[in-house]
């Protein structure tokens, strides 16, 4: 089946999520996930197939056995591309990425020092510059300051373990 998108009631199942994460809820409305919320997810990833790779959806259930919040469901679904790539969709809206996420440490090095390169890193700030211009959202995540070689480099973030850009696309009113 060709994917067609969400329905306004997976939004809507998501924001019921957030406003009641319990199981009661979970399971009184586990057919408009299935079908609404992870069927078009589905779709979509088998669409993306043959140009990114297998898809593999995130399991909607929380680990949270240490963390402070007990909320057992999360308030995403959400998808990696095998060949890059990132999918989610929240009450928030839809998300799409792709970027450096969980750099082997010689990606990480490289990537460092081609931040840290007097060209390289040029050019890259130029393409973030564009990105972010168009909307694009460029994040860094990971360290709270790099090694001491890196901290001069040109680019805000370049120092952490990953750069992501994406654009989330807001929910209906």
């Amino acid at each position: 089946m060709a994917f067609r998108g969400w329905p306004a009631e997976a939004i809507e199942f998501y924001e019921g999520l957030e406003a009641d994460n319990s199981r009661t809820y979970w399971q009184e409305n586990k057919a408009v996930y299935e079908e609404l919320v992870r069927g078009p997810m589905d779709e979509l990833l088998a669409e993306l197939a043959s140009q990114y790779g297998e898809g593999r959806i995130f399991r909607p259930y929380r680990d949270v056995r240490f963390s402070k919040d007990k909320s057992p469901y999360k308030t995403a679904i959400a998808a990696t591309l095998a060949n890059g790539g990132y999918i989610s969709l929240s009450a928030e809206g839809l998300g799409a990425g792709r970027g450096l996420y969980m750099p082997a440490p010689d990606q990480l090095e490289r990537y460092r020092r081609a931040v840290a390169d007097e060209r390289s890193g040029r050019q890259l700030v130029q393409i973030v510059s564009k990105l972010r211009k168009s909307g694009i959202t460029v994040d860094a995540h990971g360290l709270p300051e790099g090694p001491p070689a890196y901290r001069a480099a040109s680019l805000q973030g370049a120092h952490q373990l990953e750069a992501v850009a994406g654009r989330r696309v807001a929910g209906h009113a």
